[in-house]
């Protein structure tokens, strides 16, 4: 029997000598590489941060001592120490818990959690009202991979340095984020390393925290000994652990990017294959080092996740000085594009559509307000099976609604290289353009459309009675839609490719007055506030009745993309059966 078998509860943890808790830590490792090479998840970050996680229930009270993970890339070993172990061990059971915290699954966590730089707010706010109701217990958040570059992670620390009681601040410093670190603040990190915690600049010092640095962060009895020294303190404090980050596994230490997270299957697969199909982000990668390789000023952003998008290192080293990663700041990289591209250089920023969430305020004052003709490109927008914490359904409504941003969707190959072009080139608009998150299609023929000409959507095939206007992801689907009413209706419908996510096309919509009267939509996200409410406005005052398909209004968690599309009617049959029943 292993030591984590006859782990259930964090009590048990308590009762182990130092030898017994080594072993725990390497049966922790097993856990999670047996349970992401199952399902998937993240790796490096929860390796290395099993011996602090032990320690730390070890010494704390948890649940009464409250732990605030950020991000919840380390949160692993905490689950299996607070009964959830069965989620790394049985693979019929990993799917009953999730990737994130989730104080649905144990009364150990407090929050859902599963974005960046949000544990320090997080916990200052427990902390703020424990010391209201005249409670005394130990708060602990838990800080790493990059996220002090966030935004709010500053602004946290701020605040949290002002309560002049129990914070416990644990900055585990595993030297990376996904990628390499990005900014001064990890000069000042690496200083601290470099002198034991004695350099003469401490960060944190000069906020107001007390502080305490471990070298050996992967040492079990040296977290006790520091954990024990702040348990129960009175004062703001943090405690800087240096980590390794992938410990225990070998190809993860040695190469900690592309094992910050990791697909199922990678223990018996070959890593060095090489993928030579082409693919969106192959043809982005082509285009930005071809305006780069022509001396002109473009620049390539991204926020931390380079992975996302294939900006892999011997991209970057090309891009070079063309190239930013400004760490996981999505609110500053908008601001940054807005300030590059208003002094005339080309930004374009890639980012995933559940991390633009961060930047409305920055959308709407730094860039759309201005006018800044940036280029944003947005990854993996659409309805998925994902985490509640990592939805990529609600990007349209965010962005569309946004006065004098273009937001684009191409369906293929051609149209998208088209709508790089076209914004890339010009400088009278802010454009967003929403990156196809289905297997490339392409049709051989140039995409020799205006673009400046806004919101003029194309009319693919012309038929009569039912119109079909499908953006995006979901135009193949517009077209068997339109296959099946001529089969089971037969007649030939009208299909559209709008094109535009920001506007109508009123001329066009105007002329399906006259021998339609249903105009269904199909988008690939949140319905409220959408794409197809618009054209639903338009027709308000018409006979033309319109049908938007799409997702409802909703976080889901982890729900199959079969069960969602028959939910929400995003199969022909579904669509086709309400269409007959409007007819």
């Amino acid at each position: 029997m292993t030591v984590l078998e006859t782990i259930n509860s964090p009590q048990d943890v308590k009762k182990l000598s130092v030898e017994e808790m080594n072993m725990l830590a390497q049966d922790i490792r097993d856990g999670i590489l047996k349970r992401v090479n199952t399902i998937g998840g993240h790796l490096g970050p929860d390796l290395g941060i099993a011996e602090a996680t032990i320690a730390m229930h070890y010494v704390f009270d948890s649940p009464k001592d409250k732990f605030v993970f950020d991000v919840s890339h380390q949160v692993y070993p905490h689950k299996m120490l607070t009964g959830r172990k069965h989620g790394f061990l049985e693979p019929s059971k990993m799917h009953e818990i999730s990737g994130y915290s989730n104080p649905k699954e144990s009364e150990h966590d407090h929050f859902v959690i599963g974005h960046t730089s949000t544990s320090v707010s997080l916990a200052t706010g427990v902390a703020k009202a424990r010391d209201l109701k005249g409670e005394n217990y130990n708060v602990i958040a838990l800080i790493g991979d990059g996220s002090l570059s966030g935004g709010e992670a500053y602004e946290g620390f701020n605040n949290a340095a002002e309560l002049n009681s129990n914070i416990i601040i644990i900055v585990n410093d595993n030297e990376m984020s996904i990628a390499p670190n990005q900014g001064g603040l990890y000069k000042n990190l690496a200083e601290l390393r470099n002198t034991n915690g004695q350099a003469q600049v401490n960060v944190f010092k000069a906020i107001g925290f007390d502080y305490y640095y471990v070298e050996e962060g992967n040492n079990i009895e040296k977290l006790i000994d520091v954990f024990k020294k702040v348990k129960d303190t009175d004062r703001p404090t943090v405690v800087h652990i240096h980590t390794l980050k992938g410990k225990g596994y070998e190809p993860a230490v040695a190469d900690k990017e592309t094992y910050h997270w990791h697909l199922p299957g990678f223990l018996n697969s070959n890593e060095s294959s090489v993928n030579q199909e082409e693919t969106y982000n192959s043809i982005t990668k082509d285009f930005l080092l071809d305006k780069k390789q022509k001396g002109e000023p473009v620049v390539a952003i991204t926020a931390a996740t380079p992975g996302v998008f294939d900006f892999n290192p011997e991209f970057r080293l090309k891009m070079g000085k063309n190239f930013t990663d400004v760490g996981i700041a999505e609110e500053h990289a908008i601001a940054y594009a807005s300030g590059l591209a208003k002094n005339g250089a080309k930004p374009v920023l890639a980012l995933m559509s559940s991390f633009v969430q961060r930047t409305y305020d920055q959308m709407s004052q730094d860039l759309a307000l201005n006018n800044s003709p940036a280029t944003v490109l947005i990854y993996w927008g659409g309805i998925s099976g994902a985490d509640m914490t990592h939805l990529c359904t609600f990007d349209i409504p965010l962005i569309s609604n946004i006065p004098n941003i273009v937001y684009l969707s191409p369906v293929s190959k051609e149209e998208y290289l088209a709508m790089l072009e076209w914004s890339y080139s010009q400088n009278e608009h802010t454009v967003f353009i929403r990156v196809p998150a289905i297997d490339l299609v392409s049709d051989g023929t140039s995409d020799n459309t205006d673009y400046s000409q806004l919101n003029k959507y194309k009319l693919v095939e012309k038929g009569e009675k039912v119109a079909v206007i499908a953006a995006g992801n979901f135009f193949g689907l517009g077209r068997q839609v339109r296959e099946e009413i001529k089969k089971q209706l037969g007649f030939d419908a009208t299909l559209i490719n709008p094109r535009f996510l920001t506007g109508v096309d009123s001329e066009m919509l105007e002329n399906l007055k006259k021998d339609h009267s249903v105009v269904i939509t199909l988008e690939d996200g949140e319905l409220d506030g959408g794409f197809g409410e618009k054209v639903t406005r338009f027709f308000g005052n018409s006979s033309v009745k319109v049908l938007n398909f799409g997702s409802k209004k909703e976080f889901t968690d982890r729900v199959p993309l079969e069960e969602l599309y028959n939910r929400y009617h995003l199969t022909k049959e579904l669509i086709v059966q309400d269409v007959k029943e409007v007819l």
